[in-house]
């Protein structure tokens, strides 16, 4: 994996080196092992190498082979093995044995279609020299991020935000509506990020930058439609296919000239990931995961027993509350947006040890739970309808203790926690957002603390409304379970889990994940599946089970699912909390920023030191306003470092 930047002047304007320069330096950890420049009149391409396939050959930015165009590129192309030999009969011939170099191949057979044939995970930039024509393109599932901003003289580009405010020509003015999306979604809407003059160019899209015209487009989508299982043979006959899919998924991504080790964190998705490349690569496969020190996150005994089972060489570490609390500031640092959760921190320390460990790439589970309905938002959603249709059923609470086996003595709840989280109306049940809406009410209610000057900012336009705007055409009409799952694909997926916990984390340390369940087959696979072979009854991932029976540990597969989550506000209000909570928290420096009302700041506060009852609601509260302040104050002090660096070098 790498890190890109550039520039595309867009007048006479000419480029001076030091600007790529400048910009490809900030992202130094997503490529240590060597840096490339291509400088012409009115353009410029940076690079920062991780070195994993063709160590010698795979220099950038690349060349094609008639030097008609030039290309920087993040990411793998899993079938460039299968595309080089197509290509090769075609007439192309190559120098190296690089996918980057089929990548330019590929434009010079296919032109911008040629994305459709790539199956991979991808963010790159392509300067055709003969059209004077830049052109990018973001992966199908947005693994690789791909950010971008236009200036009256340029258009840049980066892998990160970070490389883009190193320019000088961008400022770092909060974007107040991402921030609302933000504490609504988890994550901003694409095209937009947490600065108002930045943007991201969306998963499965491309873009051209021509004769200073920018245009965009979508080259995929995922659907919805499939035809039910109509007896058991039908059904192993669709397990056999899904095996087959993941299996091959797996090979393609064990490509590689360094090793390739595997996230194992003692759940199904890792588990499976993690037998099918043992299976593969027949040595016995490193594994890493983290543990924890409270036993209400921590997976250890499932991790071991994976590890014991399919006989890996299995390497831990431990996070503490301390351990979070250290790391923050760089976690936000990495992601380049508020979060609501410090899940982030334990694999941004899981990375660390992968990369202590002499690994640059890992395989790992992600994207099953959205692409085979593994999270309880689905289960919540069947059975909130389930609610809306029979609020008197006597199944209600059992339905619920199936839901949460972990929540004791669920009748002593609170009724109004119950109404106000399963109550439906008839009006709820045809909203497109239903299944979405408990977790998004949730989450909003961090708004509350917004400052007045945010809130009249806002106007109380809601939060949806960009999104409602980009939903496919017949979207109301969809299955609830489609529905869901489609919101978790497309906002859920590439915003939160593969960017803050994903890339972000991974790269920090040079560390490249792989993800066999985002092979876009298999999600075009699932897509098509009924939704009851997904979830049979409460039991998700219903036929991934029945497909990798045998393969991984029965007592994980039987396992009760387990949200990855990790300690949150305790973390921060401990006699080891270190001194930037207290500094970022204060009035002072609230007032500073603008963005969050003192007072209502300080109550929440209050609830911590106290030890009041903390809920989620009052823990993702604290971790928004602390990311949100910590991001502030670092887009701040690196105005100030890119102004003295100028004011040094000129």
């Amino acid at each position: 994996m790498c890190g890109i930047a550039g520039v595309l002047s867009l007048n006479d304007r000419v480029i001076d080196r030091a600007e790529p320069a400048r910009m490809i330096s900030l992202l130094r950890h997503r490529g240590p092992d060597a840096f490339g420049m291509y400088v012409r009149k009115q353009v410029a391409l940076a690079h920062a190498r991780l070195s994993i396939i063709d160590l010698d050959g795979g220099a950038q930015p690349m060349g094609a082979t008639d030097h008609s165009a030039w290309l920087t590129f993040n990411g793998e192309i899993y079938n460039y093995v299968e595309l080089r030999e197509e290509l090769a009969s075609k007439g192309h011939w190559f120098r190296t044995e690089s996918d980057t170099e089929v990548i330019l191949a590929a434009y010079q057979e296919w032109n911008e279609d040629c994305v459709n044939h790539f199956n991979g995970q991808w963010a790159f930039a392509l300067w055709d020299c003969g059209r004077e024509k830049l052109f990018l393109s973001r992966d199908r599932m947005g693994v690789r991020p791909l950010y971008y901003a236009r200036t009256a003289d340029s258009f840049l580009f980066a892998s990160e935000m970070k490389a883009i405010l190193a320019s000088r020509e961008v400022s770092a003015e909060v974007d107040l509506q991402a921030l609302d999306q933000t504490f609504t979604f988890w994550s901003p809407l694409a095209p937009r990020t947490a600065f108002r003059d930045i943007r991201q160019v969306p998963p499965a899209s491309s873009m051209v930058v021509q004769k200073g015209e920018i245009r965009t487009w979508r080259y995929w989508r995922p659907s919805f439609e499939w035809e039910e299982a109509a007896d058991a043979a039908a059904e192993k006959r669709l397990s056999d296919e899904l095996f087959s899919l993941l299996y091959d998924a797996t090979r393609i991504r064990l490509r590689s000239d360094v090793s390739v080790g595997a996230y194992l964190s003692g759940g199904i998705d890792s588990t499976v990931t993690t037998a099918l490349a043992k299976s593969i690569v027949k040595d016995r496969l490193r594994s890493f995961s983290i543990t924890f020190d409270d036993p209400e996150f921590d997976e250890s005994r499932f991790q071991n027993e994976a590890s014991a089972f399919l006989c890996t060489n299995h390497t831990s570490s431990c996070c503490t509350p301390v351990d979070i609390a250290r790391v923050f500031p760089e976690v936000v640092w990495h992601t380049e947006q508020p979060i609501l959760r410090t899940a982030a921190a334990p694999m941004f320390l899981l990375s660390k040890l992968v990369h202590d460990s002499g690994f640059k790439v890992v395989l790992t589970g992600e994207g099953s739970d959205e692409v085979l309905g593994g999270y309880d938002i689905f289960k919540e959603a069947k059975i909130r309808q389930f609610w809306g249709k029979q609020p008197d059923s006597r199944w209600r609470f059992l339905l619920l203790k199936r839901l949460y086996p972990y929540m004791h003595n669920l009748r002593r709840q609170p009724a109004s926690y119950l109404k106000s989280f399963f109550r439906v109306t008839p009006t709820d049940l045809q909203n497109p957002f239903f299944s979405h809406l408990p977790r998004w009410d949730l989450t909003a209610k961090i708004k509350g603390l917004f400052s007045a000057a945010v809130k009249d900012a806002l106007g109380g336009a809601p939060a949806t409304a960009e999104l409602q705007d980009a939903l496919p055409r017949g979207f109301a009409g969809w299955d609830c379970f489609a529905r869901a799952q489609y919101l978790e694909l497309e906002q859920l997926l590439p915003g939160y889990i593969l960017s803050s916990q994903g890339d972000r984390m991974a790269m920090a340390h040079s560390v490249e994940c792989r993800y066999p369940f985002l092979d876009y087959r298999v999600v075009e696979f699932a897509n098509r599946l009924s939704p009851k072979l997904k979830m049979k009854a409460l039991d998700e991932k219903h036929l991934l089970k029945k497909a990798l029976r045998g393969w991984i540990p029965q007592s994980i597969i039987g396992r009760h699912k387990q949200p990855y989550r990790a300690p949150d506000g305790k973390c921060f209000f401990s006699p080891d909390a270190p001194e930037y909570v207290q500094e970022l928290l204060s009035p002072s420096a609230l007032n500073q920023h603008g963005i969050f009302d003192p007072r209502s700041v300080s109550l929440l506060i209050n609830k911590f030191i106290t030890g009041r009852a903390i809920g989620t609601k009052d823990n993702m509260a604290l971790i928004a306003v602390l990311s949100t302040q910590l991001l502030l104050q670092q887009s701040v002090h690196q105005s100030l470092e890119m102004t003295s660096y100028a004011a040094h070098t000129n």
